[in-house]
């Protein structure tokens, strides 16, 4: 494979020429956040279960929260308040996702000056172990979400059996995002400064806290750009409402998506070349 392909088929040989030194990558960089704690990965478990255990008690039993959007085709009012943490969580552990992607894009090649330097090393496989370990952290916090699904409400629907088809999309779209901010990283050290602002304004632009129904009917347009409101609210169809995914609109999405990665990563290979002597 040559190291600056910048053809989508090019992608597609990284993940199956390099599968191995991928899935070593990825296991390290897993295993590298937890080094040298007590519990080691067992906290990817552990960290999501206590935030969950937060919300419910906050927004059960302090606040008495309720979904003000429809919940199983009923308004929410006939809903449990236990029903809003895990809406909630539902929204966060996606928004957590895109966020570390996001956050720590600018710097995936500015941490690696060593493997820029190597013209062996593919570059390009760097977005994809940070992609990597950020989808892992969200399958455990998938997991979580699962058993508390399981233990609140005392069973969980077949639809879940369409969520990986949900987040596959939104996993290629952050791969692009990842790929794009990357190497504007190298030649704009600014970026990692405004993905902190991004990632506040996506928390608070998407329906994580309020349904999209919510906001006034000139604004959704709006929050449909948001790259995740379509995410979160398919999840929270197939997980808590026993509804399956609006496949139109998840065709879309998907389609941007795949434009976004393949632009990506042709960004990426592209301005690879001057890595070196920036760094």
């Amino acid at each position: 494979m040559q190291s600056h392909c910048s053809h989508p088929l090019g992608l597609v040989r990284l993940f199956t020429e390099q599968r191995s030194l991928l899935r070593q990558m990825l296991i390290r960089e897993v295993q590298q956040r937890y080094r040298g704690s007590v519990f080691g990965v067992l906290w990817s478990f552990l960290t999501p279960l206590l935030m969950l255990a937060v919300y419910t008690f906050v927004f059960s039993v302090v606040f008495e929260a309720r979904w003000a959007g429809r919940v199983d085709g009923a308004h929410a009012a006939s809903a449990s308040t236990s029903d809003f943490a895990l809406i909630l969580f539902c929204g966060l552990m996606l928004h957590a996702f895109l966020a570390e992607c996001l956050t720590r894009a600018p710097s995936v090649v500015l941490s690696q000056v060593n493997l820029v330097k190597k013209v062996v090393f593919p570059l390009e496989m760097l977005p994809i172990v940070t992609a990597g370990s950020a989808l892992f952290h969200l399958c455990m916090s998938v997991l979580v979400l699962l058993v508390a699904i399981l233990v609140l409400r005392g069973e969980f629907y077949a639809t879940a059996l369409y969520l990986p088809v949900i987040l596959f999309p939104f996993f290629l779209f952050a791969l692009g995002c990842l790929y794009i901010l990357a190497s504007l990283g190298v030649y704009v050290r600014d970026i990692s400064q405004v993905m902190g602002l991004v990632v506040t304004v996506l928390l608070f632009m998407s329906p994580i806290f309020y349904p999209a129904d919510a906001l006034p009917e000139a604004l959704r347009p709006v929050l449909l750009l948001n790259p995740l409101t379509l995410i979160i609210e398919q999840v929270r169809s197939v997980l808590l409402w026993n509804q399956p995914p609006e496949w139109l609109a998840l065709a879309c999405y998907a389609g941007i998506a795949t434009f976004w990665l393949v632009f990506g990563f042709w960004w990426f290979q592209k301005t690879r070349k001057g890595f070196a002597d920036v760094l």
